[in-house]
């Protein structure tokens, strides 16, 4: 799998274009905001996008999405719970000062346990809330890659104290991708660096109780 990553905004969020080798389609995941990148960055590819995939609402992640939506003709994933909050993006927006963002009425919901064939990667949506209420990570286990959004991060993990945050189910959707899939599993996060399930476990201070 070929990945893209494009840090964007003044939030610094991950937007990721990801695509089978060599192919011609793909899918793009969280575009927070900077349209115009990463729109040129779709067309110095040649891509087709055939979906854009949401990991969760906060207007880091889906400032762009209804730009990137009406140029690229591709329908928008979104956790179910959250549909409302893209559909009136600067009303949940907690701090003066971003945006403004335009809204966009999801194409498609998701909640967990589906199974998404889109642009040749064959795509698990895990539900996994404590970031957000409705957050959820697209894993794509032929690759060995998970989309995790702001819930696991390279030596950290998402933030609790915005509504709807809660540590304890964080840190048990946490316990779920490092039970259900490999140690060497690629982690692609809304926020930092690239880093793997194994190396967080490992090394990561905030997933001690994970070891208990």
């Amino acid at each position: 799998m070929d990945v893209r990553s494009f840090t964007v905004g003044p939030v610094a969020e991950n937007c990721y274009i990801a695509r089978r080798d060599g192919a011609d389609h793909g899918v793009i995941v969280d575009p927070g905001e900077e349209a115009e990148r990463i729109l040129g960055a779709v067309d110095s590819l040649g891509l087709t996008i055939d979906a854009i995939l949401v990991t969760h609402c906060h207007f880091d992640h889906i400032g762009a999405v209804a730009p990137v939506a009406e140029a690229t003709g591709a329908p928008v994933w979104c956790p179910e719970i959250e549909v409302p909050v893209l559909a009136d993006i600067m009303s949940y927006v907690p701090w003066p000062g971003f945006g403004p963002f335009e809204s966009y009425d999801a194409d498609e919901t998701v909640a967990g346990g589906e199974h998404l064939s889109l642009a040749g990667l064959e795509i698990d949506v895990v539900f996994t809330p404590g970031h957000s209420p409705g957050h959820v990570t697209y894993a794509i286990p032929a690759e060995g890659a998970l989309f995790s959004g702001d819930v696991l991060f390279r030596g950290s993990v998402g933030r609790t104290d915005l509504p709807g945050g809660d540590w304890g189910t964080l840190l048990e959707s946490i316990r779920g991708l490092v039970d259900s899939f490999p140690e060497e599993t690629t982690v692609y996060p809304g926020h930092m660096g690239i880093t793997t399930l194994g190396a967080e476990r490992a090394t990561n201070p905030f997933l001690t109780e994970l070891a208990r």
